[in-house]
């Protein structure tokens, strides 16, 4: 009984990558760190599993037969709210900047260190955890716990974003950080520190990862992207809620 407990609580990963000694691997090395795995070869499956079986998380191939990997995160991106990690056995800044652009949460670039993609593993699921929790912590106190700026509303109990009354549709990731900018309006973070408070691990100097977030997030919330009047742009030290 108490075994089938345990087994309840263990996380579901998603593998989707066509290269049969890749996936053997990941799932030898995910399951001895006590994750349940599945595992898809082709971006059609991935789809499918991925609806179907609403896993915890999904480490997702760029290269793969019947749908490409970037085509896949799209269309799961677009139902579920789950963190997506790419692996692209292509070192180009074109894809990873466009598979964080389509919703993914963090790449991984082949051949890469099966310690450091635990470790990234483990800080994507933890993150997912916290906000759920206070998510739903949020939910059973009466009072609504709100952050007004200006034109920007940040509702915490429904998580929310609004800006002049109009509902922005916000990804985990983008939530999280225009919750933590808005929490110290006026206050420049650094892009490190987005990184280590918001994605809860080091990045190795990928800072380009907040700067497509943050682009990603004007994108949403700004009548004009090239003159933004509420994430505000700190050239070379980071970025800022206006306070106004």
């Amino acid at each position: 009984m108490e075994e089938n407990e345990v087994n309840k609580e263990k996380k579901t990963i998603l593998i989707v990558d066509d290269e049969k000694l890749i996936v053997d691997m990941l799932v030898c090395n995910l399951q001895k760190e006590g994750y349940n795995t599945i595992e898809a070869n082709d971006g059609v499956t991935a789809v499918d599993m991925a609806l179907e079986q609403k896993p915890d998380l999904i480490l997702l191939d760029v290269m793969l037969p019947k749908m490409d990997g970037l085509t896949v995160c799209k269309k799961i991106r677009n139902v579920l709210n789950v963190p997506i990690l790419m692996l692209t056995a292509r070192d180009e800044e074109i894809d990873k900047i466009l598979g964080l652009e389509l919703g993914a949460d963090d790449y991984v670039t082949k051949p890469f260190s099966v310690r450091e993609l635990i470790a990234r593993i483990k800080a994507n699921l933890r993150k997912a955890e916290v906000t759920a929790v206070n998510d739903t912590q949020t939910q059973n106190v009466n009072n609504t716990h709100k952050i007004i700026i200006g034109d920007l509303a940040i509702d915490l109990d429904k998580f929310e974003v609004k800006v002049k009354d109009e509902v922005i549709d916000l990804t985990l990731r983008e939530f999280e950080v225009l919750k933590y900018l808005a929490n110290q309006p006026g206050q420049v973070i650094t892009r490190e520190i987005l990184l280590e408070k918001v994605w809860g691990y080091e990045y190795y100097g990928d800072i380009r990862t907040v700067d497509v977030t943050v682009r990603r997030i004007r994108e949403k919330i700004e009548k004009d992207t090239s003159a933004p009047k509420i994430l505000i742009t700190k050239r070379g030290v980071g970025y800022y809620i206006a306070s106004k």
